[in-house]
């Protein structure tokens, strides 16, 4: 699949019970399909992440890739919930605090995810409906 086709590429984190739970968050609630994911454990995601200047081995945010252009910490969050639609797109007003503020607490969590949510012992895999959304 040519990823620059795919639409916005949302890479996270396959094995942190948080980050799969908002996977499945994504893929339910996206009905017109605009999100396709990629983990940060695999092919896709790693070279992504490496694209952006992440290490796949130690990320701290989540992003969104659109093209040559990637959303990241809160802003990749709230770029995921405007693409939802409604009623999710009401979440979109949280722009309205300064990044400087909502970041921080994006990145507190991102760095405790594992121990405040848990870690899987293998990546989340989704059901074969949705596998064609994966990359």
């Amino acid at each position: 699949m040519d990823r620059d086709a795919a639409g916005p590429i949302i890479v996270f984190d396959a094995l942190c019970v948080l980050c799969s739970a908002n996977a499945q968050f994504v893929l339910r609630h996206d009905r017109r399909g605009l999100f396709h994911l990629a983990s940060m454990q695999g092919e896709v995601g790693s070279a992504l992440y490496r694209r952006f200047g992440i290490d796949p081995a130690d990320p701290e945010t989540l992003i969104v890739v659109e093209g040559d252009h990637a959303l990241r910490d809160s802003d990749a969050v709230l770029a995921i919930y405007a693409g939802l639609g409604w009623p999710w797109r009401m979440l979109g007003l949280l722009r309205l605090v300064p990044r400087a503020l909502r970041d921080p607490v994006y990145r507190l969590v991102a760095r405790n995810r594992y121990r405040l949510f848990g870690k899987r012992a293998t990546c989340w895999v989704p059901s074969a409906e949705h596998q064609a959304r994966i990359l």
